[in-house]
């Protein structure tokens, strides 16, 4: 390979957009600077695959606010909650859950734990909240948010879940309601938690004042497309009770956003019709975009699950790509099934400076999101060796440190 790096990072990526021009250079500006580091963004999840130029006029002509809840229209006409009832039983669906779901399109994971915890104390005030030291840091803020008890449980080398320390935890608690919040790709490594696992354990404990919520963010879809001899045990099929996915981590909504859906509306007699809105107040928020809804329903419909499906596999193809590429060149990597994401040791600052990695200066990761390419892969990996070459050939090079095996730190 090169010993020099693949593509020069354009020098003027980190430099502020000058605004005090006019507006139309200001925008021209910054999507030149956006467009110009995007091709170097591969370090967290995030799809750019799509566009929705039939949604333009939509989106810049129209205020769509669908306030309260998406199954009870309110007073207002300027919404699309028909739109977010489609999307949310097209999830539903997509997750196996029972036609007594309910749910709504959230501005992202983060709101769906928050609302899931919310709703937990509310039909148990006693809860605990139980989750692994390689969730997502929304779930501990949400609990501190709430001021619930919170139990960290620990997660193996993989990522995953230590089963035998939540046992072990709840046995602790048996008096007390549970919420235990399982993750399905976890922020570093992409593991899987097993709920069916998780509610044997409950079973086994007499356990019965318990919810499992799944944060899915990532995976949720992904996995849901498998086939089912190979489909993970994170669904509603395997005990959830809720499941929150993010929409513009897979689906390429550009724009953050989230799907949470129960497996029947949960218990939460705080929620009642606000006579100025006309709808229940069953969500986070008050006013919610509907414009997300429509970016959501239009990737659904015009894909498909087998589009969805063959952008799913592409992204772990390129995944298993990335894999064997960093063990080609011998650099120090791993992948867990079926993840878009690839762990690897973090590479030299030289490589870090050009290239956007979530980093802890022991490992890192490289997320085969849609719209990821080989050739930012195959360029990613010329600049690794290139920068290997040169420590190697320093007079003062020092010895790498020894690493743990796995990144367990927040996104």
């Amino acid at each position: 390979m090169a010993t020099n790096l693949a593509t020069t990072a354009p020098a003027d990526l980190n430099t502020p957009v000058d605004l005090s021009g006019p507006v139309e250079q200001v925008l021209t500006d910054l999507h030149t600077t956006l467009k110009r580091s995007r091709r170097f963004d591969i370090g967290f999840p995030g799809a750019v695959d799509l566009t929705f130029p039939a949604l333009a006029g939509l989106f810049t002509t129209q205020l769509l606010n669908n306030v309260g809840d998406p199954f009870d229209l309110g007073h207002g006409r300027n919404h699309t909650k028909q739109v977010e009832q489609q999307v949310i039983n097209t999830i539903a669906d997509l997750l196996r859950a029972p036609a007594s779901r309910w749910g709504y399109v959230t501005t992202g994971s983060t709101e769906g734990n928050l609302h899931a915890l919310d709703a937990a104390w509310q039909t148990y005030p006693d809860v605990v909240v139980y989750t692994s030291t390689a969730a997502h840091y929304s779930v501990a803020k949400a609990a501190r948010m709430l001021k619930l008890p919170l139990i960290m449980v620990r997660a193996d080398d993989t990522g995953q879940m230590d089963y035998d320390d939540l046992a072990g935890q709840l046995s602790l608690r048996r008096d007390r309601a549970a919420i235990i919040v399982a993750t399905a790709g976890t922020v570093m490594t992409e593991a899987v938690d097993n709920v069916t696992r998780i509610v044997e354990i409950c079973h086994t404990m007499a356990i019965t004042r318990r919810l499992v919520h799944v944060d899915a963010a990532l995976s949720g879809i992904p996995l849901a497309l498998l086939p089912d001899a190979e489909r993970p045990a994170f669904d509603f099929t395997a005990g959830a009770t809720s499941i929150v996915i993010s929409g513009h981590k897979f689906l390429s909504t550009l724009m953050p956003c989230g799907v949470l859906v129960y497996a029947q509306p949960p218990h939460t007699p705080l929620h009642a019709r606000v006579a100025y809105t006309g709808s229940v107040d069953s969500t986070i928020s008050g006013s919610r975009s509907g414009h997300t809804p429509l970016i959501l329903w239009h990737v659904l419909q015009t894909l498909g699950t087998e589009g969805l499906r063959a952008r799913a596999q592409a992204s772990r193809d390129l995944a298993a790509y990335t894999h064997a590429q960093l063990g080609q060149v011998g650099w120090e990597a791993t992948r867990n099934p079926y993840a878009f994401t690839v762990v690897l040791r973090t590479p030299p600052a030289a490589v870090r400076d050009k290239w956007v990695l979530a980093d802890d200066g022991q490992y890192s990761h490289i997320v085969c999101a849609p719209g990821i390419t080989q050739v930012q892969i195959d360029d990613f990996l010329t600049d690794l060796q290139a920068a290997r070459e040169h420590r190697a050939a320093s007079p003062t090079a020092v010895p790498e440190p020894t690493r743990r095996r796995f990144l367990r730190s927040p996104r």
